[in-house]
């Protein structure tokens, strides 16, 4: 697939459920959708040019079979992260006015995204695709997953099958990590496939698992 297209696809994909999205939805609330909109997308091209760069960066000094590999442990990882979902803190449900609305998105989601689900998925990406499809792309699509975020919300409120959409794109992910796994691994040896397994197991392990409540 075409690294723009393939870029935009996965990053829509990885944008849904994702906190992000939850803070468009409740800033559009706030204040006008194209200034949301507009926000993001600048906001996004920022951080994104720095995550393409990093992951182009890197594939370039990476052998190009452990590169699909990793990314495709990478991706499975990426749809554990999506299955589970994300949920806004009490101080992001407020809607803050010390900023004039385009900077204080601006602002948000520059901070949000740093280290977030989809920058990673944009440094992945990026490991072994051009760079500049994948910058445009993955920007592109984050700002159309959370404009679809803004309009579905406006038009049904925040109750979306929130649960089923997230299974579906988890579903990508993992289909999409156990391809890229298999075509960057097909030679690998057992212990190697194994290992991978293990590391996999785990982390869905910790991505799942209830926090303790604690006690006093």
């Amino acid at each position: 697939m075409d690294a723009f297209w393939l870029s935009l696809a996965m990053i829509f994909l990885a944008e849904l459920g994702d906190k992000t999205q939850l803070v468009a939805l409740t800033l559009a609330t706030c204040y006008n959708t194209k200034t949301v909109l507009w926000g993001i997308f600048w906001a996004t091209l920022g951080v994104h040019v720095f995550s393409a760069g990093i992951g182009w960066f890197l594939g370039a000094r990476l052998p190009s079979d452990w590169i699909g590999f990793i990314a495709g442990i990478a991706f499975v990882m990426f749809g554990f992260w999506t299955l589970r979902g994300d949920h806004l803190d009490e101080g992001d449900e407020s809607c803050k006015r010390t900023l004039h609305p385009f900077w204080l998105v601006f602002t948000t989601f520059f901070m949000a995204e740093l280290g977030d689900k989809t920058m990673l998925s944009t440094i992945t990406l990026a490991t072994n695709n051009a760079f500049f499809p994948v910058w445009i792309g993955s920007t592109i699509g984050m700002v159309l997953s959370d404009g679809l975020a803004i309009i579905a919300g406006k038009i049904v409120g925040k109750r979306l099958p929130e649960k089923a959409i997230q299974t579906g794109a988890a579903a990508v992910f993992f289909l999409f990590g156990a391809f890229s796994m298999y075509q960057g691994g097909a030679e690998f040896p057992l212990g190697i496939w194994a290992v991978a397994l293990a590391v996999i197991t785990v982390a869905g392990f910790l991505f799942f698992r209830k926090p303790s409540n604690g006690f006093g």
